[in-house]
């Protein structure tokens, strides 16, 4: 008689294992972002080094890159999203800083409802508020004008003009977003310890003195982050010069998004848009580091 064990019949390997289960519960997960996030990147790579000719495909090289860095409307949409950007971000920053501050006082009355009013905006499509805009800021029928007529102003050609078209992007843009650093910022300022501001009232630090050297440190990551995830976000600006102003007049409002839009899908050149996307990635990369570097910690440099 053999005296080999034998394994007993009808048993069956496991093909799913406390060891490999997890790997199936990530599978889907992993799978969507490969064909909707890694594959769409590397295929945009790719098309910017490739040219299409009569619906030929080949290789170009650099040839896209360098009618981008020739191209005199590329640099005019770079002008017109860093004027926003540099007008825009600080003053929203400083709004939502001061309405952070306000909304953290224990002598505001009904803090919640002024919390969700300010923020209201950001969770307000973005269509239906860019169209609002453009009604209220109709030269000729707006709400805005004829609520400056009653005070003697002239009415203003809000986006009809290149100075005035920014102005209403930037009060769009404001408007907006500001609610939503706010809330970012309060979250920041209710982690800040109240003994460091009772103990400056002891030594007869006032209110100034106490947000100037108090709060403010004690929200420098807060702010840091607020500002690269703004200055991000200006960069990429497509919707309100889209449905607002079209990029005009003359350009003027043009953006780097709203021409890598145009590009791809009114002209359909691919390839082109695709190599202004990769030089906007840049652009963000290199402002993003340049904030942390200026503004993060001095122990991070």
């Amino acid at each position: 008689m053999n005296d080999t064990a034998k394994k007993p019949a009808g048993k069956k390997r496991k093909f799913v294992t406390p060891k490999t289960a997890p790997y199936f519960f990530i599978a889907p997960a992993v799978l969507l972002f490969i064909v909707f996030t890694i594959y769409p990147v590397v295929s945009s790579l790719i098309l910017s080094f490739q040219t299409s000719t009569a619906g030929v495909t080949s290789f170009a090289g650099l040839d896209n890159y360098r009618r981008l860095f020739a191209d005199d409307l590329f640099y005019q949409a770079l002008f017109n999203t860093f004027t926003i950007l540099i007008v825009q971000v600080p003053i929203m920053l400083t709004i939502a800083v001061v309405l952070a501050v306000l909304m953290n006082s224990a002598l505001l009355k009904m803090r919640s409802f002024f919390r969700i009013a300010f923020f209201m905006p950001a969770i307000t499509a973005l269509v239906a508020y860019a169209i609002v805009f453009m009604i209220m800021l109709d030269e000729n029928y707006g709400f805005v004008n004829y609520a400056l007529s009653w005070i003697g102003i002239e009415p203003i050609a809000w986006l009809n003009h290149p100075f005035w078209a920014k102005v209403s992007l930037i009060i769009a843009i404001t408007w907006r977003w500001t609610g939503y650093n706010m809330v970012i910022l309060l979250a920041g300022l209710q982690n800040i310890s109240q003994d460091l501001y009772e103990a400056a009232s002891i030594d007869g630090a006032g209110k100034v003195r106490q947000f100037f050297s108090i709060t403010l440190p004690q929200l420098k990551p807060i702010l840091l982050f607020t500002a690269v995830l703004s200055t991000i976000g200006t960069l990429q600006l497509f919707d309100e010069p889209f449905i607002l102003t079209n990029g005009g007049p003359n350009n003027s409002t043009l953006t780097i998004s709203l021409y890598l839009y145009l590009n791809g899908f009114r002209y359909f050149d691919f390839n082109y848009a695709s190599a202004i996307a990769y030089v906007l990635v840049v652009i963000i990369a290199l402002l993003s580091f340049i904030q942390m570097k200026v503004l993060g910690d001095d122990d991070d440099k």
